[in-house]
Parts: C-alpha cells; sequence; structure tokens
C-alpha cells in the first residue's frame, strides 16, 4: 500500500513537472522563461467578463477632456506594442487584443490592463501623470504587464498551489466561482473581489522595462518616467520596507528605471 502512494506520488511529481516544461514561454525583450498554464484564449474570454462587469459597477468619468487624453495616448501606445512585437516575431502575444481604454470615476490613483487589450485609468493617477507623456509611462508599464503575460503567470502559481495544475477549463467547470475569484484578484479589480496577487519585483521591473520602450516607440519621452515615479514617492504614506514587499520600494525602482533609460532612448525619435 506504502509502495503504491509513493509510486502514485512519484507520477504526480513527475507530471507536474512535464506540464511546467511544456508550459514555459519567453518574455519578450528581457528573455526569461516564465510558467504559463493557461491558454491566452481563455484569459481573454474571462477578461471580458471582468471588464464588463467593472464598467457596470464605476462610473466613467464625465471629464472629457481628460478622457481624451487617456483615449489618445491609447491610441499611440497600442500602435508602438504592435509594432514593436511584430518587428521582434511577437505579434501572437496582442493577436487576441481588442484595445479599450476608459477613465473611470475613482479617487485612487491606480489604472490596468487586462488580457485582451483593456485598459482603465482612475482620475485619482491623473494629478501625477500631469500630462501625456505621464499617462504613458503608467499605461506603458500595465500594458507590458498584459503583454507580458505576469497575470497569467502568477494565476498559473496560485492554481498550481490550490487546485493542483489541472486544466484552466476543467477548473471553470468544476470550480468556477474559485477560478473568477482567481481571475479577479490576479488583476486586481477593486477590493470587492478580495486581496489583489500581487505582481513580483521582477515583474515590476520587467513592466518598467518593457513600458520605457513602448513610450519611446510611440514618441513619449521615457525620461518622464523619473518625474512620475518622484511624484509616486512623495505621494506615497506609510512606506513598507522593500523585504516586506513584493514591489520595489520607489527609490529603488527610480535607480533601476535610470538604468533602463539608455537602451529605452535607441527607440526614441522625439515625435
Amino acid at each position: 500500500m506504502k509502495m503504491n502512494l509513493r509510486q502514485n506520488l512519484v507520477k504526480a511529481g513527475f507530471l507536474s513537472l512535464i506540464i511546467l516544461v511544456q508550459a514555459c514561454s519567453t518574455v519578450p525583450l528581457v528573455g526569461r522563461k516564465q510558467v504559463s498554464l493557461l491558454p491566452e484564449s481563455n484569459m481573454v474570454e474571462m477578461s471580458l467578463t471582468s471588464y464588463s462587469q467593472f464598467l457596470k459597477e464605476n462610473k466613467l468619468s464625465a471629464n472629457k477632456e481628460q478622457t481624451d487624453v487617456v483615449k489618445r495616448v491609447g491610441a499611440r501606445m497600442a500602435a508602438a506594442v504592435e509594432k514593436y512585437l511584430k518587428d521582434n516575431g511577437y505579434q501572437d502575444r496582442v493577436a487576441d487584443f481588442k484595445w479599450e481604454f476608459n477613465l473611470v470615476d475613482n479617487k485612487e490613483p491606480n489604472a490596468w490592463c487586462m488580457p485582451g487589450g483593456k485598459v482603465v485609468f482612475y482620475t485619482g493617477i491623473l494629478p501625477l501623470t500631469k500630462n501625456d507623456a505621464g499617462v504613458a509611462v503608467v499605461m506603458g508599464h500595465e500594458i507590458a504587464h498584459a503583454v507580458a503575460r505576469h497575470g497569467n503567470e502568477r494565476m498559473s502559481q496560485q492554481m498550481l498551489v490550490q487546485f493542483g495544475g489541472i486544466a484552466l477549463s476543467e477548473a471553470i467547470k468544476t470550480k468556477p466561482e474559485e477560478t473568477q475569484a482567481l481571475f479577479q484578484s490576479a488583476y486586481g479589480l477593486g477590493t470587492q473581489y478580495g486581496v489583489m496577487l500581487p505582481y513580483s519585483r521582477q515583474h515590476e521591473y520587467e513592466g518598467d522595462k518593457l513600458g520605457l520602450i513602448f513610450m519611446a516607440i510611440a514618441g513619449y519621452n521615457p525620461n518622464e518616467a523619473v518625474g512620475f515615479w518622484e511624484r509616486m514617492a512623495a505621494n506615497s504614506a506609510g512606506k513598507t520596507p522593500e523585504f516586506l514587499s513584493t514591489h520595489p520600494v520607489e527609490q529603488n525602482r527610480i535607480e533601476a528605471i535610470k538604468s533602463f533609460l539608455p537602451e529605452a532612448m535607441k527607440y526614441y525619435t522625439g515625435k
């Protein structure tokens, strides 16, 4: 009996290893291998459901000028992302994207991008972005998370922990509420969905690096990122020491961004 149990455990471990190896993909530009157990087409489908629900529960901003800024920058950033990915053989990363940019009336300084190119800014972040280039800093970073499939990666990790790595289709069928809640928390769509699964520091730095390149291609000066994060640092209260957080503290982030700037500036033409 013990032998059978041991054999089953070995088989299960071997099967999990095979799943992890087969599920590995490469993050554009940075070249890091990541585990993505979830088909991106399914992630996009789930994002449409969550996105539609979010828009029903949240009020769009009535400020036309601010809304136009988000949409204007969004259009340029989307074109830049598609160009960069096509030029580097990663066009499949946005094959299912149908870009959409919205501004919601919310005082929190926040923004996010879901699979499929659904981007939302909160009005609370605009006093910190200041201008189009500042919006591009935030938007580039958030789009980078989606393009790099960081949400898929962290949701895959959580599914391995909670469901043992079963297929997403099976999880949706047998555990629909738990799966949807996991998706919601992976993309942080408000506290009503529970605690957000944090991006790792590695994800944040990758988002910064890719985001700088995207904004540069779109014609926004990447140097604007330093000023934005300095304003974010000044606005932050009760900072958490970096060793207690999955996010880099602002000063470390700013220093990392400065180290990324020479590469990003190669793509900037000053349009």
